[in-house]
């Protein structure tokens, strides 16, 4: 595995030629790409899957994605307890693949380590991120709920001495933490800073994030939704805001999404079609919408937004599961399992949203994936 050029602290316009591969893959962000957050392959036993994990990450690759987010909320965050020892092992297996696939000819992917725990443990998750190759750290900052704003954004401030970082506004009905406007134009100032990730679900704070990076004058840091309820319109909103007398507008340029880990391949051709539309190509923002919403019903099951999304994890690997991907839902903690009546609703979805998924290109090249080391 080839160490991560990751610790330099960069800014790179759009219209450079790349130098290094962190050059080319920085750029590769701020396009604007489809990430999706990796699942964790279980067996029945709740251990690792190696084949499956391969599998699943040979399916992204496949699809097109520019890039995989490993050890996120969807790979399951008690991934990183010592105890269950599994953070470096997903880490490697996710590594080997995208370097197979670049050894292949492939674009130089975005690899993106989730990072949890306070100072310490950030720090240090993020050091072995960088020395299996991972250039972006999404940073959870659950530890500091209740804690002062300042002790964020000094955490913040020693982990990016690592590693650069891709912010993470998660909503706390899954693990996060309320992040108010004072929070991000704080830590748009970070010099090593690439992209944020808004995951809030809630148009306020969504706005709270994009008029922070707007009025610090970066053009360089990325906006990558992670609004699984809300995908299409955030990436076919162009925003705009006054920075004194200047207008500045922005938008997100792709996703890092946990919805992104199923369907992936129309995933990828959604980003293209809304980027696009958005670029007046010709494409019907009016029938992009209407996908939209057809994609957050969807989400609605798989996410189990019924019951504040207690099944997520488990709708993700459900879906996965029917493909072929995943030979059953088994999560980590064993109260992570689909709620009553989420596998009636996915069915649901399923018939009435053939557009949205891939079964078909899955099942053409699942023994490709599921075979081989």
């Amino acid at each position: 595995m080839v160490a991560s050029e990751s610790s330099a602290k960069l800014t790179i316009a759009c219209d450079v030629v790349p130098t290094t591969r962190f050059d080319a893959v920085r750029n590769r962000l701020r396009a604007g790409v489809v990430i999706p957050a990796h699942p964790l392959a279980l067996t029945a036993d709740r251990r690792l899957d190696e084949r499956r994990q391969r599998a699943l990450s040979r399916y992204y690759l496949a699809s097109g994605a520019g890039g995989l987010a490993v050890g996120v909320h969807t790979t399951q965050f008690a991934v990183h307890e010592p105890k269950v020892g599994l953070l470096r092992p997903v880490w490697e297996l996710a590594a080997e693949e995208l370097n197979r696939a670049e050894r292949a000819g492939a674009a130089p992917a975005v690899r993106v380590a989730g990072i949890c725990g306070p100072t310490k443990q950030a720090v240090a998750e993020a050091g072995l991120a960088v020395s299996l190759g991972y250039e972006f750290g999404l940073l959870r900052l659950a530890a500091f709920a209740g804690r002062p704003l300042a002790e964020a954004i000094n955490h913040c401030r020693a982990v990016s001495e690592i590693i650069t970082l891709f912010g993470f506004y998660l909503q706390p009905r899954v693990g996060g933490i309320d992040l108010p406007a004072e929070f991000w134009r704080e830590f748009c100032s970070i010099d090593n800073v690439a992209a944020i990730k808004v995951a809030a679900f809630d148009r306020y704070k969504t706005l709270d994030v994009v008029r922070a990076v707007a009025e610090s004058g970066r053009r360089e840091i990325a906006l990558y939704t992670g609004n699984d309820d809300n995908i299409v319109a955030d990436l076919l909103t162009l925003f705009r805001f006054q920075r004194g007398a200047e207008t500045v507008e922005l938008g997100f340029v792709g996703g890092l999404l946990g919805q992104w880990a199923v369907w992936t391949s129309k995933a990828v051709t959604l980003l293209e079609a809304c980027r696009g539309a958005r670029a007046g190509s010709g494409y019907a923002v009016a029938e992009l919408l209407t996908l939209g919403a057809a994609l957050t019903d969807a989400n609605a099951a798989v996410f189990d937004a019924a019951n504040d999304f207690r099944g997520c994890l488990a709708g993700i690997h459900e879906v996965l599961r029917r493909q072929g991907l995943l030979a059953g839902t088994w999560c980590l903690e064993e109260r992570e399992q689909l709620s009553a009546g989420q596998s009636e609703a996915i069915a649901r979805v399923q018939r009435l949203y053939p557009e949205l998924q891939d079964d078909e290109f899955v099942a053409e090249r699942l023994g490709e994936w599921l075979g081989g080391a």
